[in-house]
């Protein structure tokens, strides 16, 4: 198998699930005017992002790494209209565009975009959710791996039973399979995937993916009753 096969079959599944949308075009466009980094996920899997949120009848979603809000804008989607939407960034300009984007595309009303470091945001949070504010019912991780055991922890403090959480590029093209490699990105998402496989609060799996975003996969969990 040659690599433009799946990215050949990805294109061709986009043409039947994912029809040209404007306000995702827009967003993809603006986050490239804007200088951000083409590293969106692809279509075919915000569209399984979006019906995964739904399946699991989300009123709110937590995102860590916006980015330009293309992710963003397939989970806004899933929720119903009094649902609501926060999405955790580091940088202040990719929170600019992102929120230009959500606005552009109709959703910007219940989502919120929380600037800063990821952990600093998430204890702020747990701080409200130990006050009295509702859990999430949905988790999308897609910030910097090397953070991401600290952030499985952080979103479980503010989960309940029956959470669905699911993470972004826990594969990286099959490093994860050198437990010696230097990347740091490899080394946080093999103790992720450890720390997802050891917790007994959560029944897990990896799935592989191929496509035009290369050779990856992503985590889906649920926290148990």
């Amino acid at each position: 198998m040659t690599d433009q096969l799946p990215r050949d079959v990805d294109r061709y599944l986009e043409g039947l699930f994912t029809p040209l949308d404007p306000a995702l075009e827009h967003a993809l466009a603006a986050s490239d005017a804007g200088g951000l980094p083409a590293i969106a996920v692809s279509p075919t899997q915000g569209k399984f992002l979006h019906l995964l949120a739904r399946m699991a009848g989300a009123r709110r979603i937590l995102e860590l790494g916006t980015l330009g809000g293309y992710s963003t804008i397939w989970l806004a989607r899933a929720l119903p209209p009094d649902g609501r939407l926060v999405s955790l960034e580091l940088s202040a300009h990719h929170a600019e565009v992102a929120r230009g984007n959500l606005r552009a595309a109709g959703v910007g009303e219940r989502c919120e975009v929380i600037v800063g470091p990821a952990l600093a945001s998430l204890a702020s949070l747990e701080t409200l959710r130990t006050r009295g504010a509702a859990p999430f019912d949905f988790v999308f991780i897609d910030a910097d791996k090397g953070n991401y055991p600290a952030y499985l922890t952080g979103c479980l403090a503010l989960a309940r039973p029956g959470t669905v959480i699911v993470a972004d590029n826990v594969v990286r093209r099959g490093a994860v399979l050198d437990a010696a490699s230097p990347d740091a990105n490899v080394q946080g998402a093999r103790a992720f995937n450890a720390q997802l496989a050891a917790d007994a609060r959560l029944d897990a799996t990896v799935l592989q993916l191929v496509g035009t975003k290369g050779h990856d996969g992503m985590a889906i969990a649920i926290v148990r009753a």
